[in-house]
């Protein structure tokens, strides 16, 4: 009879240990502050993906500018060679609706805009991800893209990229200015 109340005993002071160790445990991580995620910007600048101020034909996009001060800084532009030609729809683009002047030369450039432009035929989507970059390699400026085909075809597809990139852009150098 004593070795049965002897366990018991033990056994209840084992339960009764747990819960509070359980207790303190939870007590110490509802008062442990979490660290913020990791961000290209801070809070003030995020702006969520959308699909603009209305629903587009050019599918859900987001452009983020890194550095608002540097961006205005930029006149003249290198556009690198990307995928399914990219490059020379927003040469096209850019050089005739701005914001920036496109050169031949690295360079002779402010920045360089490179990227990829692939496109998916299972999921009938053109990705698009173009970074405008210093000479240096900081980050001024990125767009992500991501535009249905067939329909349209895939050259259509990558010159309405083209000009939502325009568009971001100039938006981007608008709302740098307006700071």
């Amino acid at each position: 009879m004593k070795n049965r109340w002897a366990l018991v005993a033990t056994l209840l002071g084992i339960f009764t240990a747990q819960a509070f160790a359980l207790n303190v445990w939870q007590d110490q991580s509802q008062q442990t502050p979490q660290k913020p995620a990791p961000t290209l910007n801070p809070p003030s600048q995020q702006k969520p993906p959308t699909l603009g101020e209305a629903p587009s034909l050019t599918g859900p996009h987001a452009a983020n500018t890194s550095d608002p001060h540097r961006l205005l800084q930029v006149h003249s532009v290198f556009i690198d060679q990307m995928d399914n030609g990219l490059a020379e729809k927003l040469i096209e683009v850019i050089g005739s609706k701005g914001p920036f002047r496109i050169v031949g030369s690295r360079r002779d450039a402010d920045a360089v805009l490179r990227g990829t432009c692939f496109d998916s035929t299972r999921l009938k989507t053109v990705h698009s991800e173009v970074f405008l970059t210093g000479r240096n390699g900081e980050s001024i400026w990125q767009d992500i893209i991501r535009q249905p085909y067939r329909p349209p075809p895939l050259s259509q597809a990558v010159a309405t990229t083209a000009q939502a990139i325009g568009e971001d852009l100039a938006n981007s150098v608008r709302e740098a200015e307006g700071r």
